[in-house]
């Protein structure tokens, strides 16, 4: 039996909660990628890229707003509760986004209801890391990353059956009210979770302790997520389109990202196991490099060749976030993890929330062939960068050994 495994129960149902509202909190966020070329033709709105680009932004990006205060509220009350409200709020907007009869209602309701997103991603993994703060820490941290691609591949899956049929805001309205409903009832499972927590040393300590030198590597972590989520973004937005371009039909496109998205939830689990045995930064150049060349690919591979293709850039697109979710926690002293988390995943949003709205414009201006290249050269920059992790990762694996 795995290490993470091996573990009382209470800190197993910690890793199934945190797991399983990432299951949900990331197919709400998904949902909005197979629908977006039924969103972009509805006689209603009329997209272009770049309107397209910014309302995926705009999701992603209101999530990103309050992450950092959330870290520091529930420094102080716990995740527990917060987790469960923002899913909620997320579930509500989706409600709303159905709603909307313009595409500036749309852009509105979709960033209110992307705020309540802020709360999933940092504070989850921050109540799996402190739960599981010596062995199988990375493998449990790379289980709830691999638990949210569930989501994300339920996504088309639930586009393919609902969407053509009865279209996209029917499709929302469903998601939304099934979140709901499990959002509350998952607050019955509170007392059978490992949640507490060491408020008197959270209170004495300053946060300062990381050191000189790992907080620059903490900076070096925050600028390969910030391209790494970017490139991710970017590629779930317009990869539909390249698809559309191929002349695929909707139900084919979403098979095709049913492919990308196993791919990505295969790659975030490979990779949190991967790196407990492997140097981190030697699996960042392997999943970086996939990326680059196999993104740049679907230009020109023949529509027989993208099932496989999609596989193995989903490994590369998702494989690599494993890794930096589990190398936060290198750099940020326990008692502190719930805001270093917080930090980190802000500066991805920020990288996610970006990217699409540049691309989308690129591709108006210049053709999506190109900003697909741009998207390539931009996303290589990690392998340089990524090297000046490897001395302070060292480091602290021999302190933690």
């Amino acid at each position: 039996m795995p290490i993470f495994l091996k573990k009382p129960s209470r800190t197993r149902n910690t890793l199934l909660f945190a797991s399983a509202t990432h299951v949900w909190s990331d197919l709400a966020y998904a949902l909005t990628v197979p629908l977006l070329p039924l969103i972009q033709s509805d006689p209603k709105l009329l997209l272009t890229y770049t309107q397209v680009g910014l309302l995926r932004s705009v999701f992603n990006g209101a999530s990103a707003i309050l992450q950092i205060p959330a870290g520091f509220l529930a420094e102080q009350l716990g995740e527990f509760w917060l987790l469960i409200g923002g899913n909620i709020w997320v579930a509500a907007g989706i409600i709303g986004m159905a709603a909307a009869s313009s595409y500036f209602v749309l852009l509105l309701i979709t960033f209110i209801g992307g705020l309540g997103g802020s709360t999933q991603h940092p504070l989850a993994t921050s109540m799996v890391s402190r739960a599981y703060d010596d062995a199988g820490r990375s493998t449990a941290v790379g289980t709830v990353n691999f638990a949210g691609d569930l989501g994300k591949l339920a996504a088309p899956v639930i586009a393919m059956l609902l969407a053509v049929k009865y279209g996209w805001r029917f499709t929302m309205r469903v998601v939304g009210i099934g979140g709901l409903v499990f959002m509350v009832l998952a607050t019955f499972v509170r007392g059978s979770l490992s949640l507490s927590r060491n408020v008197a040393n959270i209170s004495k300590s300053d946060g300062t302790n990381i050191g000189v030198t790992y907080l620059h590597a903490f900076i070096i972590l925050n600028i390969i997520g910030f391209l790494d989520s970017g490139t991710r973004g970017a590629a779930l937005t317009f990869l539909p389109f390249i698809m559309k371009n191929k002349s695929l039909g909707d139900e084919h496109i979403f098979v095709m990202l049913l492919f990308l998205l196993s791919g990505g939830a295969a790659g975030k689990f490979i990779c949190g196991w991967l790196n407990e045995r492997y140097e981190s930064v030697s699996l960042i150049w392997v999943t970086k490099a996939m990326t680059v060349g196999l993104l740049i690919a679907t230009l020109a591979t023949p529509t027989y060749w993208l099932a496989p293709l999609m596989l193995l850039l989903g490994i590369g697109l998702n494989g690599t976030s494993s890794i930096l979710y589990s190398s936060v926690s290198a750099f940020i002293p326990p008692v502190r993890r719930t805001r270093g988390y917080g930090y980190f995943y802000t500066t991805t949003e920020i990288g996610g929330t970006v990217a699409p709205i540049f691309y989308g414009r690129l591709a108006d201006l210049f053709g999506l062939r190109l900003a697909v290249f741009v998207m390539g050269g931009i996303t290589a920059l990690i392998l340089p960068i990524s090297l000046a992790l490897h001395s302070p990762l060292k480091e602290y694996s021999n302190i933690e050994n």
